[in-house]
């Protein structure tokens, strides 16, 4: 063996020693480990979920649910099962693989299935009906994403696939209508 890979083998094994460290700080609730596993992981962990997503704001995403996943989930990784890298590396590719089964579940090529699902379902509403002049006052498309996940059943996922926007633009969409119309029915 060279120098060199003597080197970076000896690298390695302290970077897997200080993640595990910090994973096992996570599970304890220390804050600062999550950080600094972000500030060594995160620009890889995107690179890793860009090469499934093929969009910059999916990859984000995604890690920013993985990184939510590991605070939660820390205290599950098991030092004599895996590496603390591979562990970490696992939550986004998860993660990623998840957003793209959800990012292409429906096709997004029918807008017009999308309008004749939202407009019919208020048209089917009585026009004295609360819920629909509350509904009315929202624009569009945050209304139509309300209707099509509540009314419809459609998930977060499959409705930025549908809408073909990033999935936190969705749950945004959705709360603050869901705000709207809590205010307005209120």
């Amino acid at each position: 063996m060279t120098e060199t890979r003597r080197d970076e083998a000896g690298l390695d094994h302290a970077r897997e020693a200080q993640l595990s460290a910090a994973l096992a700080r996570c599970a304890a609730g220390d804050r600062a480990a999550l950080q600094m596993i972000y500030n060594s992981e995160a620009p890889k962990m995107i690179g890793v979920a860009r090469r499934i997503l093929f969009r910059q704001d999916l990859a984000e995403e995604a890690v920013h649910d993985a990184f939510v996943r590991i605070w939660g989930a820390a205290a599950s990784f098991d030092p004599h099962r895996g590496s603390a890298r591979g562990w970490l590396y696992a939550v986004v590719r998860n993660r990623a693989l998840s957003i793209h089964r959800n990012e292409h579940r429906y096709d997004a090529s029918d807008d017009s299935a999308l309008d004749i699902d939202c407009e019919a379902t208020m048209t089917r509403m009585p026009e004295t009906s609360a819920l629909r002049k509350c509904l009315e006052r929202i624009n569009r498309p945050r209304r139509d994403v309300v209707v099509l996940a509540y009314v419809h059943g459609m998930s977060h996922g499959e409705l930025a696939g549908r809408l073909k926007v990033p999935l936190g633009t969705v749950k945004s969409w959705v709360r603050r209508s869901l705000s709207s119309l809590q205010e307005c029915m209120g």
